[in-house]
């Protein structure tokens, strides 16, 4: 039996409760309490209708192209000197070290060629000379760290910010805080490689605790989206019929249950599905593009494995430009596929043998790639776009014992940025003299995270959603913008 909260314990506790209230104003006048939350305002019936920003935005929409299996720095992007002069001695002060796969063997160099690019002079290898030649407009982060050495939690951790899998991804909560532009396409959209999905497969373009509405609609310009077509049996006429008689069976339902969110939520998605019919279709059809694109790009070669796989990539690149013109507003591009025992074929994961492999997924990737951001450039998309591009982590110095490739790294790795809201020809932080460890401004995928969402106008720290009594957000308790890369 408690007894009756007396006069003096009341004041007290009054005085006590007004002192805590006091700290908190002055922790947040000096920004050392935790912000709010500033959640969007979601309409169930439309849950993709465009929303503002918390503050004016860099850019719009971002297109983020991912190289599943983990690309090594060394041989493409991060150059060192020091690591060719020392070539074939031990890596000082790591003797035997053993890594993911097993014992290190020595310092090995890029069996390419590094080359000043643009007028930045940025040193850039030989196996990606075509992105080589668009030094200039890519701001490159050389400091990133990753949490993991293991394919599959790397790849959620950089999709979603945790290693576990069922997180939202950044596509998800991009949407989720700004819906998009469009109307008749997804607001986000994954374009699987035409080998296959990535290791993490739908963790990457999921939506977690997130509302389902949030998740990304996976195709890709070889295999448009599954069970969209209209059934042979049925005239467009008839089809076009039964889809307005339903819409009014909807809109009626809905009338009686207006408080029913999940209801509202269903719906929309149907009559979006029902959109996407017509609009599917139709962006994912390029037999429009001019011989001069498909040129560019890659996308007419053909006659070999890799030639038809480029081709098969390039046509991906075309429908990801396709759709940023539509206003879609988080595109999300793959190159690399998960495969069991298909190394060297399928993806980046270069243990055995880096230089046959790497040679194959270079030419894959380098020109259509470059050719996509040249083409969003030439068409004026790139000063609303953030084009990003990402790994889960890095590859070591030195080769694996008895092998020719190299082991996981995620102590210090590449991405680069392109387009609205970063540096053109600029390079923000280093890894020691040999690329192994991230030792100047060092990066997480947090900070990379919060910066990508600093671009879309968003704070990081306030983007949240309460789930199972925590307030989660993307950048978990972590993460800082990092200001000296933007424009």
């Amino acid at each position: 039996m408690h007894p009756l909260l007396s006069r003096r314990h009341f004041l007290s506790q009054t005085a006590t409760g007004l002192g805590g209230i006091a700290l908190t104003h002055l922790l947040a006048n000096q920004s050392l309490a935790a912000p709010s939350p500033l959640r969007p305002a979601i309409n169930p019936a439309n849950p993709n209708a465009s929303r503002q920003p918390h503050f004016p935005p860099r850019a719009k929409n971002v297109l983020m192209i991912f190289c599943s299996g983990a690309v090594s720095q060394i041989d493409t992007f991060d150059y060192k000197p020091e690591l060719i002069r020392r070539h074939g001695q031990p890596l000082p002060g790591a003797e035997g070290l053993v890594t993911f796969q097993g014992a290190q063997g020595n310092l090995t160099k890029s069996p390419w060629e590094f080359r000043p690019r643009g007028k930045s002079g940025k040193m850039i290898s030989d196996l990606v000379p075509h992105l080589g030649a668009l030094a200039d407009d890519l701001c490159f982060i050389h400091s990133l760290t990753g949490k993991t050495n293991t394919h599959g939690p790397g790849e959620n951790f950089m999709s979603t910010g945790f290693t576990l899998d069922a997180f939202p991804s950044m596509g998800a909560w991009t949407t989720y805080a700004l819906g998009t532009e469009n109307e008749t396409l997804p607001a986000y959209v994954a374009i699987p490689d035409p080998r296959g999905a990535p290791q993490s497969a739908g963790n990457f373009w999921g939506s977690g605790f997130l509302p389902a509405a949030f998740q990304g609609t996976d195709f890709n310009a070889s295999q448009p989206l599954r069970n969209l077509a209209r059934p042979a049996s049925a005239s467009p006429e008839n089809d076009r019929a039964t889809r307005d008689f339903l819409t009014r069976l909807n809109r009626h339902h809905l009338e009686r249950f207006p408080n029913d969110s999940e209801l509202a939520a269903r719906i929309s998605s149907y009559e979006l599905a029902a959109r996407m019919q017509l609009s599917v279709p139709e962006v994912a059809d390029l037999s429009s593009e001019p011989a001069h694109i498909l040129k560019m790009y890659g996308a007419d070669q053909g006659g070999n494995p890799v030639k038809d796989l480029k081709a098969a990539y390039a046509k991906n690149c075309i429908l990801a430009r396709r759709l940023v013109e539509k206003g879609v507003r988080f595109v999300q591009l793959f190159n690399g596929a998960y495969q069991t025992g298909g190394e060297g074929v399928s993806n980046w994961d270069g243990h055995k043998a880096l230089a046959d492999q790497y040679v194959k997924h270079g030419e894959v990737m380098d020109q259509p790639t470059a050719a996509l951001l040249a083409d969003l450039k030439q068409r004026g998309l790139l000063k609303d776009t953030l084009v990003v591009w990402c790994t889960e982590f890095g590859r070591m110095p030195t080769f694996q014992l008895g092998a020719s490739g190299r082991d996981h790294n995620p102590s210090g790795f590449t991405a680069w940025m392109a387009g609205a809201g970063v540096k053109p020809g600029f390079s923000y932080g280093a890894t020691d003299e040999f690329g192994y460890k991230a030792v100047d401004g060092i990066a997480t995928v947090y900070d990379f995270h919060a910066t990508i969402l600093e671009i879309l106008g968003l704070n990081h720290e306030q983007l949240s959603f309460y789930h199972n009594g925590i307030e989660r957000r993307l950048t978990d308790v972590h993460g800082h913008v990092i200001k000296d890369i933007l424009a």
